[in-house]
Formats: structure tokens, C-alpha cells, sequence
């Protein structure tokens, strides 16, 4: 590990395969907590390259336990976290705005690392039992139209890290690998990064991956559409920048997506969402994200009618009833 420290802090890179087999040999337990952090550090000094991201993501995938849903049409919102915003959880009220319209949402997620409350947070704080079991997983969807996948538990192997990461707080490289690396692999993502580099790394990665997408930034920092200014957006087919109102939103203040101090004021502000009790901004945030990811399962609709259709699923109580269906179980 020292001659590759050494050379990362000259910055040398790595090959797509010596990327794979560090990370392989890191969740074998072959170094030490003090070499693994000078590890995870590395990439806050400089960009990650796509090969690098590239063998990350072949090792976790190699590692992780795989889950077949026997080829339903999934849909995955997830964000790669470490933007520092801390808002309340966008991607995950969206996952169950998009399963109330009928879709059928494999929502990868975890425990906040660099944010108070992340989607399993909150999931687990309403009771739901986080489980690797097909079955199980199968009939959340049939009868909730969404699931959820515990990363810890899908990736045992990265049980030795996961405490320095915790540690640290703050954004790794696996905040980047988070969206890549869902077990269920789903055909459909929304995928939110933190910066616009790793936004260019990950449309260059998914243009080869047959899977329909969207990528977005917003380009104040979130990994989100936040509608508090101008968004880059990109799919297999454009990029774009838009403004709110270029979506048919207005803009909003940072501090209306403003999550909870703790987990129990998190949960919170989620339910109140669902409920019907939000604000207009962050209603209108979750309905902008829930929104293109339906347009992403259907690229043939406009964009103002899959916002249409996913704000009759929050209004009407759709939303809700996965809600309540999926922590029932």
C-alpha cells in the first residue's frame, strides 16, 4: 500500500484493474484503518478518473450479493450524497411519489454519512426491517410498488470500512459509487451528483450500460434538482442547463430544503410530506426529481405531463399509501 499512496500523492492513477483489485483487497481486510484512510482521502485532492470509477464499481458489483427480480421494470432515485446541503431526503420522498403512479421503484440507499439522516435513517426509524431476501423484496413491490436495499447488507464485504467512513464524515469515493452500485441493477436511474466533473464521468460510464437515465446537478452544489437556480441535466440523448422556471417551478431558498437536526425531526418533515403537510418548495423539489425519473421510464411524455402525473400521486395520497404499505411489512 505505501508504494501506492505514494504514487496517488504524485498523482499517478490508476488502471481500471489495479482500481478493482485495490478495492477487492481493502475489503479482504489487507491493510491497516491508517492506510485505508490516507486511501479514502486521496480523491478529495484530486478528480477520480473514469477508469478508476470504473474499477471501483466492478469490485463492489463483483463483491456485493447480486438480486434478481425476475426482470421487472425497475426504477431507481439516487444521489451520490456528499454535497454538504444537508436537505431534507428529496430522492427518497421522490422513490415513493414514482411507486405511487404505478411504477415499480428498487430504491439503493444507507445511513447518512456526511448529512444527519440518510434514506435508510429514515426508513428504519419507522420500523421497516431492511432484508437481502428475493422473496421478501418481490412482494414489497407487488404490493407496495417499491423496495429498499440496505447497502451494508448487500455488501458485507465493505463491513470493515463502513466504521471509517463513519469517522471521517465526509464524502469518499464511495459516495460516487452509490448509484452504481444497486444490487437489483435496475434498467432505470436518476442519478444525482455532486459536482459537474463526476457528472461527465458518470454520462460517459452510462452511455455504455443500456440503461435508460438521467444524471443531474444542480450547479449551486446539490445532488438533486434543487430549483434554488440553475440545473445541468443529462441524459443518453442531451445535457442541458434549466432554471426552475424553465421547468415550471419557481425558485426556492436553500434554506426551504433545509433537513432536520436528527433523525426523529427528519422523519418529521418526511411524513408531513407525504401527509400533505409540506411547503410549496419542497413539495415542488420532490414533484421536479419525481418527475424526470418518470420521463425517464417514459421518455415519450413531455416533461410537464410526468410532473402532472407524479403530483396527482403525492396530492392524492398514492405516495402515502406505499409509504405506509412498504414499513408495514
Amino acid at each position: 500500500m505505501k508504494e501506492i499512496l505514494n504514487s496517488l500523492f504524485r498523482h499517478q492513477t490508476l488502471t481500471r484493474d489495479d482500481s478493482r483489485e485495490l478495492l477487492v483487497s481493502l475489503a479482504e481486510g489487507k491493510y491497516n484503518n491508517s492506510q485505508v484512510t490516507a486511501f479514502l482521502t486521496v480523491f478529495q485532492l484530486r478528480n477520480i478518473t473514469i477508469e478508476e470509477l470504473s474499477g471501483f464499481r466492478d469490485a463492489l458489483l463483483e463483491l456485493c450479493i447480486r438480486i434478481d427480480l425476475g426482470g421487472m421494470e425497475t426504477t431507481d432515485l439516487c444521489g451520490t450524497g456528499g454535497d454538504g446541503k444537508d436537505t431534507f431526503n428529496i430522492s427518497t420522498l421522490a422513490s415513493f411519489v414514482v411507486a405511487g403512479t404505478g411504477e415499480k421503484v428498487v430504491k439503493h440507499g444507507n445511513y447518512g454519512v456526511s448529512s444527519t439522516c440518510g434514506s435508510s435513517n429514515i426508513l428504519e426509524h419507522f420500523g421497516y426491517r431492511f432484508t437481502t431476501d428475493r422473496d421478501t423484496l418481490c412482494r414489497q413491490l407487488e404490493k407496495a410498488g417499491i423496495c429498499f436495499l440496505h447497502a451494508p447488507l448487500f455488501n458485507p464485504a465493505m463491513k470493515s470500512i463502513a466504521p471509517i467512513r463513519r469517522e471521517l464524515s465526509v464524502k469518499t469515493f464511495f459516495n460516487m459509487l452509490g448509484p452504481m452500485v444497486n444490487p437489483a441493477s435496475p434498467p432505470n436511474q436518476l442519478i444525482g451528483v455532486y459536482n459537474l466533473e463526476l457528472a461527465r464521468i458518470y454520462n460517459y460510464i452510462y452511455q455504455g450500460s443500456g440503461k435508460k437515465y438521467a444524471i443531474v446537478h444542480s450547479l449551486d452544489g446539490y445532488d438533486e434538482l434543487s430549483l434554488t437556480g440553475d440545473m445541468k441535466i443529462m441524459t443518453g440523448e442531451e445535457e442541458y442547463i434549466a432554471d426552475p422556471e424553465d421547468l415550471g417551478f419557481s425558485t426556492v431558498s436553500p434554506e426551504a430544503l433545509a433537513g432536520g437536526k436528527s433523525v426523529e425531526e427528519s422523519a418529521g418533515i418526511f411524513l408531513g410530506i407525504l401527509e400533505g403537510k409540506g411547503t410549496a418548495a419542497q413539495v415542488n423539489t420532490v414533484i421536479a426529481n419525481a418527475g424526470l425519473a418518470y420521463r425517464v421510464i417514459h421518455p415519450d411524455r413531455s416533461l410537464n405531463e410526468c410532473f402532472d402525473t407524479v403530483r396527482t400521486s403525492l396530492e392524492s395520497g398514492k405516495a402515502l399509501e406505499c409509504f405506509r404499505s412498504l414499513v408495514s411489512f
